[in-house]
């Protein structure tokens, strides 16, 4: 492999110069700049960015970690995140931490010796260390969908008004006459699933329907604990006539599991998600939903990273994006 060295001696000037064209940091005559520019094309030369790095202190870098690769709305989010990236000149390295406290406290040591400029965070659920990893790391973080308490080092947040989403699901189905309403929460103790079932609960009681007692399933955010959810409540004495369901990929299973048991949607059983993932407009029927704007989520989370990076801010950041409700065919007036 060629060093710098090797462009200096082929383009017949110091290693010096090579460095300022390589770098921008110094004007170089045209001439000299076109003999190290044939040089770096013949030679192959492939300057170290970890060289770079040290003498800018920026590597020009952001890391981020998720919390399951294989969940759309997850994928969707790093699909925006990515593209704003890419725009402003930044690498991204993506680590999936499969909801494994270990597994993220490896990752963000891996990122660290990186010596990533800016972090992404979606984090795992039930790991009380990684408020100190974090303040730990002392770079720039912005904290998505989570919010997470570090005293030492204020993050900036972007997510969305979960509770917000949930009420609107659950006042559409009630809207639509059903008073029956079950939920499929997620896993217990992670903030999102936490603040939708709580506004489908302040929905029913706003209602006069009560709380939700004995129509509340948790899953794990996965299609199969959607699937087993929904057959569980279909079990029931007292069967719903409606579901609200805490994320669409929830939702695709619990939509499988109805079919099984022959009922028809909407005409039998409604059935709200969360999320708007891009494929719950090509399910059977397509999937009525809380969208999350995750373009905007994605975008923010990289400019609000950018501004600290760039010490254009100092102080802490917290933005709350609004859910809007995406009415399709799974949902409909309560059978008589």
């Amino acid at each position: 492999m060629a060093t710098i060295k090797d462009v200096a001696r082929h383009a017949d000037v110091s290693v010096t110069t090579v460095s300022h064209v390589v770098n921008g940091t110094r004007y170089v005559s045209t001439e000299s700049r076109e003999r190290v520019e044939t040089a770096i094309r013949a030679l192959g030369y492939v300057p170290s960015a970890i060289a770079r790095s040290l003498k800018s202190n920026n590597t020009r870098t952001l890391g981020m970690l998720i919390p399951n690769s294989s969940n759309p709305y997850f994928a969707e989010i790093v699909h925006a995140v990515e593209d704003r990236c890419f725009g402003a000149g930044y690498n991204l390295i993506l680590c999936n931490t499969n909801d494994e406290a270990h597994r993220q406290g490896t990752y963000l040591q891996v990122l660290a010796e990186r010596r990533i400029d800016g972090l992404i965070v979606v984090s795992t659920g039930h790991d009380a260390t990684l408020p100190n990893q974090l303040a730990g790391l002392g770079i720039p973080t912005v904290l998505v969908d989570r919010e997470i308490e570090i005293a030492e080092q204020p993050c900036d947040l972007v997510e969305t008004a979960h509770m917000q989403g949930g009420l609107l699901a659950t006042q559409h189905l009630l809207q639509l006459g059903h008073q029956r309403i079950a939920c499929i929460g997620g896993p217990e103790g992670i903030a999102p699933s936490e603040q939708r079932i709580a506004g489908w609960r302040s929905a029913l009681t706003a209602a006069g329907l009560g709380s939700g007692d004995g129509l509340l399933w948790h899953g794990h955010f996965t299609s199969q604990s959607g699937y087993e959810a929904m057959h569980a409540l279909l079990r029931a004495a007292q069967p719903p006539t409606a579901v609200f369901v805490c994320n669409d990929l929830m939702a695709m299973g619990a939509l499988c599991a109805a079919h099984e048991r022959g009922l028809r949607l909407p005409e039998a059983l409604s059935m709200v998600g969360f999320d708007d993932i891009e494929l719950t407009a090509f399910t059977s029927p397509p999937l009525t939903t809380v969208a999350q704007p995750k373009q905007r989520i994605g975008a923010l989370a990289v400019d609000m990273l950018l501004e600290r990076i760039q010490g254009k801010r100092q102080d802490a950041r917290k933005v709350m994006l609004q859910p809007e409700l995406r009415v399709r065919a799974s949902t409909a007036p309560r059978p008589q």
